[in-house]
């Protein structure tokens, strides 16, 4: 559901996306397919990926990750219900520091519960950066793809 509603959103903005899912969902996203998924993004398409890597014991963190890893991608995007990665949840903890800018190593080693370990690591293995930004904020899709500085990046140590 929430790769069909950021889909919809970027076409609404005129910038042609496509699903492909880990399991099978036709007629409303395609099975992935790592050629399929670089035929989509040769032709111009933002390409999301839904459900995960459809194995168990994997999140979808770290089948982000690994969808990024396998495609050379620029970037993991990671939208949450917060606008970035806090010292501790802005929910519970009104003194909460938002962080502009982590390390995959302090993300880590903090324990920041925004991503699994996992995702974190195999980024750092293959020096992508995350982006971690909320899905609340009007435009935030206009936002990233504009490179509007929103949120928290994740990068190299």
């Amino acid at each position: 559901m929430n790769a069909l509603a950021v889909k919809f959103a970027l076409e609404k903005i005129n910038v042609p996306a496509k699903v492909l899912s880990a399991v099978g969902m036709l007629p409303v996203a395609e099975l992935y397919n790592r050629e399929r998924a670089i035929e989509l993004l040769k032709a111009g398409n933002v390409v999301l990926f839904a459900a995960g890597t459809g194995h168990p014991f994997f999140s979808t963190d770290t089948a982000a990750a690994l969808r990024a890893a396998e495609l050379g991608l620029d970037c993991v995007i990671k939208g949450t219900k917060v606008d970035g990665i806090y010292d501790k949840d802005p929910n519970k903890h009104k003194d909460a520091v938002l962080f502009p800018e982590l390390t995959y190593s302090e993300a880590i080693s903090r324990n920041l519960e925004v991503m699994d370990t996992a995702a974190f690591a195999l980024c750092r293995e293959n020096k992508i950066p995350v982006w971690v930004m909320s899905i609340n904020k009007p435009d935030w899709v206009k936002n990233i793809i504009e490179g509007v500085k929103i949120g928290t990046i994740v990068k190299e140590d």
